[in-house]
Parts: C-alpha cells; sequence; structure tokens
C-alpha cells in the first residue's frame, strides 16, 4: 500500500491511496457492510453506481458465520460478495467494547462466547491476522481493546500497554504469513490508537506506535460515550503526531457534520453505520440538512428527498412515496433510503476533496458543517 498526499488546505488533507485493486481517491468514507452485506438491501455491485469505493466488513461477525474459511473458499470478501474494489476489514476488536458482557480479556487474547447460539471462541492478535487473511481484504486493522469513554485512568494505561503489545504481535503474525504466501503482503496493516479521553494516554500511545513505521494508523475508542467536545479534544491532540506520510483512520465516525470537522483536524478515512441504520428508521440526510421520511408534511409532495441529489433513489421516487412505504411497513422504503444516505455520505466526502483540491475547504466547512447537522 501507497499513500501520496497530494495537498493540505487548513489542515484538511488531499491524497491518494494504492493499494492492489485499485486508488482510493481521500478523504473518503467506507461503506460498512459488518457481514458482507450493506444493511439495506443493497448490493455490492449497486455500491459502484452511489460513489463507493471501500468496502468495510468485521472479522468477528465473518468469523462466527459463515466462518473464514468457507469465504476464503469462496474467493475471499471480494468472490463472496461480488466486489471487485479494496476491502478493509475491522479486527473484531470493537466487538471487545460491543459485546463486554460476553467476553473476558486476559494478557493472551479475549474468550467470546458467540452472540448467536454461545459458543465458546478465542481471539487472539494472531488469530485475527489469520482470519483477515482468510477474508483477503486489502487493509486489516490490528486486534485492540476498544475502551470504553468512561474508562478509569488505572484500567485505560493498562489496556493501551496492553493493546501495544497485541500490535506488534499483529505485526509479527502478518509478516509470518507474508513469508509464507506472497498474497499475504499485500495486506496493509493499520496501527490503532487508543486512550480513552486522556489526551497524555493518546499522545504517548500514538507516538510510540508510530515507531513501528506501518502501513497506516488509526483513531479507535471515539464515539463510544464520550461528548463531541471530548472526541474533537483527542483528535487534536492525536492527528498532529501521526506520520504525515500514512493515511489517517477515524474508526466509526459519524455524522455529515462530524467528518467535515474532523477533515479540518487532518483525518483522512472513515466509516459508520449511520447512513444505513439511520435509513431503516427513515432519517435522510440531505444538502439542506437532516429529513424525516415520515413527517406528514410529505403526504402529497412529489418531489424528489433531496432537490441536488443523483441517487437512484432521488431520480425515481417522490417524498410522498418513500412516506407510503415506511407507513405501510415496507422492506423498500428502508432500501431506497440506504442508497440515498450512502450516495449522500460519498457524494459529501467527493465534495470535500473538490474543495480542497482548489484550497476552499474553509469555505466549504463554514458553508456545511453546522447546516448539515439541523433537521429540517
Amino acid at each position: 500500500m501507497l499513500f501520496n498526499l497530494v495537498k493540505t488546505d487548513s489542515g484538511a488533507r488531499r491524497g491518494r491511496l494504492c493499494v492492489a485493486r485499485g486508488v482510493i481517491e481521500t478523504p473518503f468514507f467506507m461503506n460498512v457492510a459488518t457481514a458482507a452485506a450493506i444493511k439495506g438491501g443493497v448490493t455490492a455491485p449497486e455500491l459502484k453506481t452511489l460513489g463507493c469505493q471501500v468496502v468495510l466488513c468485521n472479522t468477528y461477525h465473518l468469523h462466527i458465520r459463515p466462518g473464514d474459511g468457507i469465504v476464503r473458499d469462496m474467493g475471499g470478501l471480494h468472490g463472496f460478495m461480488n466486489w471487485d474494489g479494496p476491502v478493509f476489514t475491522d479486527s473484531g476488536g470493537f466487538q471487545v467494547f460491543s459485546l463486554a458482557k460476553l467476553r473476558k480479556i486476559t494478557e493472551e487474547g479475549v474468550h467470546f462466547s458467540s452472540h448467536v447460539d454461545g459458543t465458546k471462541i478465542f481471539m487472539d492478535p494472531e488469530e485475527s491476522m489469520r482470519i483477515q487473511y482468510n477474508l483477503g481484504s486489502d487493509m486489516v486493522a490490528a486486534f485492540d481493546e476498544c475502551i470504553p469513554g468512561s474508562a478509569e485512568r488505572g484500567y485505560t494505561e493498562g489496556s493501551v500497554k496492553r493493546t501495544t503489545r497485541w500490535l506488534v504481535r499483529c505485526a509479527d503474525e502478518l509478516k509470518r504469513l507474508a513469508s509464507a504466501s506472497p498474497e499475504a503482503s499485500a495486506r496493509a496493516l493499520f496501527g490503532i490508537n487508543q486512550g480513552g479521553t486522556f489526551e497524555d494516554i493518546r499522545i504517548g500511545h500514538m507516538s510510540e506506535i508510530a515507531e513501528l513505521d506501518l502501513p497506516g494508523y488509526a483513531i479507535g475508542g471515539l464515539s463510544v460515550g464520550e461528548s463531541k467536545e471530548d472526541m474533537f479534544r483527542v483528535i487534536e491532540a492525536v492527528a498532529p503526531r501521526m506520520p504525515v506520510g500514512k493515511p489517517r483512520y477515524l474508526m466509526g465516525v459519524g455524522t455529515p457534520s462530524d467528518i467535515i470537522e474532523s477533515v479540518a483536524r487532518g483525518i483522512d478515512m472513515f466509516d459508520c453505520v449511520m447512513p444505513t441504520r439511520n435509513a431503516r428508521h427513515a432519517t435522510v440526510f440531505t444538502g439542506r440538512g437532516i429529513v424525516h421520511a415520515t413527517n406528514r408534511r410529505y403526504e402529497k409532495d412529489d418531489s424528489p428527498l433531496d432537490d441536488e441529489c443523483g441517487c437512484p433513489t432521488c431520480l425515481n421516487f417522490s417524498r410522498s412515496y418513500i412516506r407510503h412505504l415506511f407507513k405501510a411497513g415496507e422492506m423498500l422504503a428502508g432500501r431506497l433510503v440506504s442508497q440515498h444516505n450512502l450516495f449522500f455520505y460519498n457524494k459529501l466526502t467527493e465534495r470535500i476533496r473538490n474543495a480542497i483540491d482548489v484550497g476552499k475547504f474553509d469555505d466549504f466547512r463554514r458553508e456545511n458543517s453546522e447546516k448539515l447537522s439541523m433537521v429540517v
């Protein structure tokens, strides 16, 4: 993996990320296909029409079902879900946070009880790398502990030290796999910065893992209960200490405004389930702000969800029809809004790139950051 920083504009970065399956323009948003599928009924080939550059899948969930061995035998994620673009796989580290009641952490790794059937599962850094190798992703996340925003300082310090030791083990295992198979050498490992909301821990951890000279770096453990102020404070502390010539990934964030504000602080990569999760509940992201598609005012409105949108939904269906679908409990409602929201997010990062290209990111930020977070 190669990253070329093309331009900066008031803290925002414009670059190109080259992986085996193509060139990714940055900043960009990864469309989340946790179990090798976009929730909301959008297929991988359809993602191309929605401007998607990268799909993100989850190691833990695919290991549970159908099993990473099955995915491998079916051609890896690319063949399995019929996606020919780049794939990033999360490591299972977020499930250490989200499945806290079903896991036990040790120095060796994490013991899980499957959320599906209670089966006992053990995942450690080496196993996470092997699973991600089987999945055939282009970019892989290190196995870490995603710490709750409310974690106390003592626990956070110990967890971060263990996460660093796990990162070294991930890097060593990936090297071992690469020595056994040239295919594994194409996997680009991202180290993950942790530390809760403690700036000094975050800074120290970032400085330490930067010395490993990994292909990419991520900020994890945000948007897990802390305030927006704390989130941006952490980003402002960490981002300047991330290697300039490596891609910077903010995990699990967030709203359109969050993305704009994080780009302003030097972030290149994003992922979030918000576009599709909100779509299933009739929440629509538009260029004028947030719309609730079931609002009665749209009962006889023959205009599209967003007058300036070129997505398949807005080109073909009215607000009135989509409101009817939600009221009637039709599955098509969530699918149509999922298409729109994903297109909006991908178009948003394209607009950000264009603004940086012409040196007008500050103007774009002033015009859109607050507006896109408002309910209209």
